[in-house]
């Protein structure tokens, strides 16, 4: 399918300029981009991604992944990811609906699927074909934007649906790894939350490790291979986009954005920052703005 034209036409009414929109919909939003963009350093959390016009890639390490409306992204747990959207006109804009996963009902949902847990490592983000079953669900959502009234109601349930159609799609076994304990993905996992509610602070090694219930060792080579960064690594692009939020979302300025997020030098923070995004943050900024 060259677009999907009903989704198309929702987000395109709720997105009047470029940007990411948040919806009435808890854990929905919308993405416009009017031109192709430049590769662009963003932390993505366990979500679904489906495009309903243009294309976009996304890189974790040296791994990339194309998607557009045909195939959908499927992240498992919280990575640090470079995107570039690569098809995109102000004539036939891109278009993308976000769905947040629930993490609880998603783990409520395997257990009562109750499929087992196949050995090996599967890879943290996939792209599969949507499939009409997705696509419609997704649609329903999305149509509640327009019946707010709705939203407490049915949003949970078709949320729910779309849960259940990934589950037992073919990215369910990366998210039943996902959600299990005892698979290296979990317990990256599990480090992933640990590193996020600790992202201001002085972190050590082996606080993350217990927190994962992994050896020192295994902590590292296991985050590594599956996220592309060391957990400290990780940390650092957490703060850095938090800081790049702050500012462009809030107008803070990039001297308390840098302290808002745990660091102590103006100098490093703006040192990190142009390396992360290849500009200083005030040039950054006002190139957005």
């Amino acid at each position: 399918m060259s677009d999907t034209p009903e989704l198309a036409q929702i987000i395109a009414r709720h997105t009047p300029q470029p940007g990411v929109f948040e919806t009435p919909v808890p854990g929905l939003s919308l993405i416009r981009a009017d031109a192709p963009g430049m590769p662009m350093p963003t932390v993505y959390e366990p979500s679904l991604c489906i495009i309903a016009r243009g294309a976009k890639t996304v890189s974790l390490g040296a791994r990339m992944l194309h998607y557009d409306p045909s195939h959908c992204l499927v992240a498992s747990v919280d990575l640090a990811l470079i995107g570039q959207v690569m098809s995109a006109a102000p004539d036939d804009p891109y278009l993308c609906c976000k769905i947040d996963l629930d993490q609880s009902v998603l783990a409520d949902l395997i257990t009562a699927d109750g499929t087992a847990l196949l050995p090996g490592d599967p890879p943290p983000l996939a792209v599969h074909p949507t499939g009409p079953d997705l696509l419609d669900a997704a649609s329903r959502l999305l149509r509640l934007i327009d019946r707010p009234h709705s939203i407490p109601v049915l949003a949970p349930l078709v949320q729910r649906e779309i849960l259940y159609h990934l589950i037992t799609g073919p990215q369910g076994e990366m998210l039943r790894h996902a959600a299990s304990g005892d698979s290296h993905l979990g317990q990256v996992s599990r480090a992933i939350g640990w590193i996020r509610r600790h992202s201001r602070e002085q972190l050590r090694i082996c606080d993350i490790a217990g927190a994962a219930r992994m050896s020192v060792s295994s902590l590292h080579h296991h985050f590594k291979r599956i996220t592309g960064l060391t957990p400290l690594q990780f940390q650092k692009q957490l703060r850095l986009q938090e800081a790049r939020q702050l500012m462009i979302a809030e107008g803070v300025g990039a001297g308390s954005a840098g302290f808002a997020v745990g660091y102590d030098s103006p100098s490093q923070f703006s040192r990190e920052y142009r390396r992360l995004f290849g500009a200083p943050p005030r040039a950054d900024v006002s190139g957005i703005s």
